[in-house]
């Protein structure tokens, strides 16, 4: 082979690897460019505990799945749904139906339940007493003032044989609904998130699971628990028309799966319970 042939396959020889590595960058940005397509982001409202905590449990097999989830944590009920209207979020996972359904028709808002998760029973606690025998007439009892959790907490005093509702008294009963008040209970309504710290002042207080649970109460020390068969289950919401978005059906999936049944019975030991 003489010189100027020599450089002249040496020529072709790079411009062959050029263009072969040329085809490898391009499948690389092609790719790359591919899973930033398929991968979705979506920003669910939580409450800390327990739903953050369980919505932790599934992040990472979703992302598997192409859905990136990015939890913004709330500390009260309002926000969260006012949130989820405003597109603020794609979903929120904080609240039981009741509310849901009672806070849309008072701010008619468009939001919907995508199914029940778990039940966090409401407990009656009290730093004075060791039974709701104990308590006297006149007794300061606390309960959150938000209409369905008010009404809830009534139901739970109702059960425990400590008041009577009016016949036909809604889910949202309010202590002017009370038809029978034997040892004369004298109400505080407060905002759910307070409600451990009126433990100091009041003789009882009637206490939303979830709030419970990051004041560090144990469930085992309240005086008496709601049912198992309480309506109260908390859900996953969107927004009317979002339901069938396939990653929001891949989120109610995955908080539904035996991996997060598993994780709630370990982890809270029966303080809060599935309902799937």
């Amino acid at each position: 082979m003489n010189f100027k042939k020599a450089i002249l396959v040496s020529a072709a020889v790079l411009a062959a690897a050029g263009i072969i590595a040329g085809c490898g960058d391009q499948k690389a940005a092609s790719s790359s460019s591919s899973k930033a397509a398929k991968e979705t982001t979506i920003k669910v409202g939580v409450s800390p505990v327990p739903h953050a905590e369980i919505v932790g449990v599934v992040k990472d097999k979703l992302a598997k799945e192409g859905v990136k989830v990015e939890m913004v944590e709330f500390t009260d009920y309002v926000q969260p749904n006012l949130a989820l209207a405003d597109k603020s979020l794609d979903a929120n996972f904080f609240q039981h139906k009741p509310y849901l359904d009672e806070f849309c028709k008072s701010k008619g808002l468009k939001l919907k339940s995508m199914g029940a998760v778990h039940l966090e029973p409401m407990c009656v606690y009290s730093k004075k007493l060791k039974s709701l025998n104990d308590l006297a007439d006149g007794a300061h009892v606390a309960i959150p003032n938000d209409p369905t959790n008010g009404g809830r907490a009534l139901l739970v005093l109702q059960s425990a044989g400590l008041i009577k509702l009016k016949e036909g008294a809604p889910i949202t009963a309010t202590p002017q609904d009370i038809a029978e008040n034997p040892k004369n209970l004298e109400f505080s309504e407060l905002e759910a998130p307070q409600l451990p710290r009126a433990l100091e002042d009041a003789d009882i207080a009637i206490i939303n699971m979830n709030f419970a649970l990051e004041a560090k109460l144990d469930p085992k020390s309240a005086i008496y628990s709601e049912g198992s068969d309480s309506p109260y289950a908390n859900i996953v919401a969107v927004r009317e028309g979002d339901e069938n978005r396939p990653e929001l059906q891949k989120l109610m999936k995955a908080l539904t799966s035996k991996e997060v049944k598993d994780f709630i019975d370990k982890k809270y030991g029966g303080s809060v319970k599935t309902v799937f």
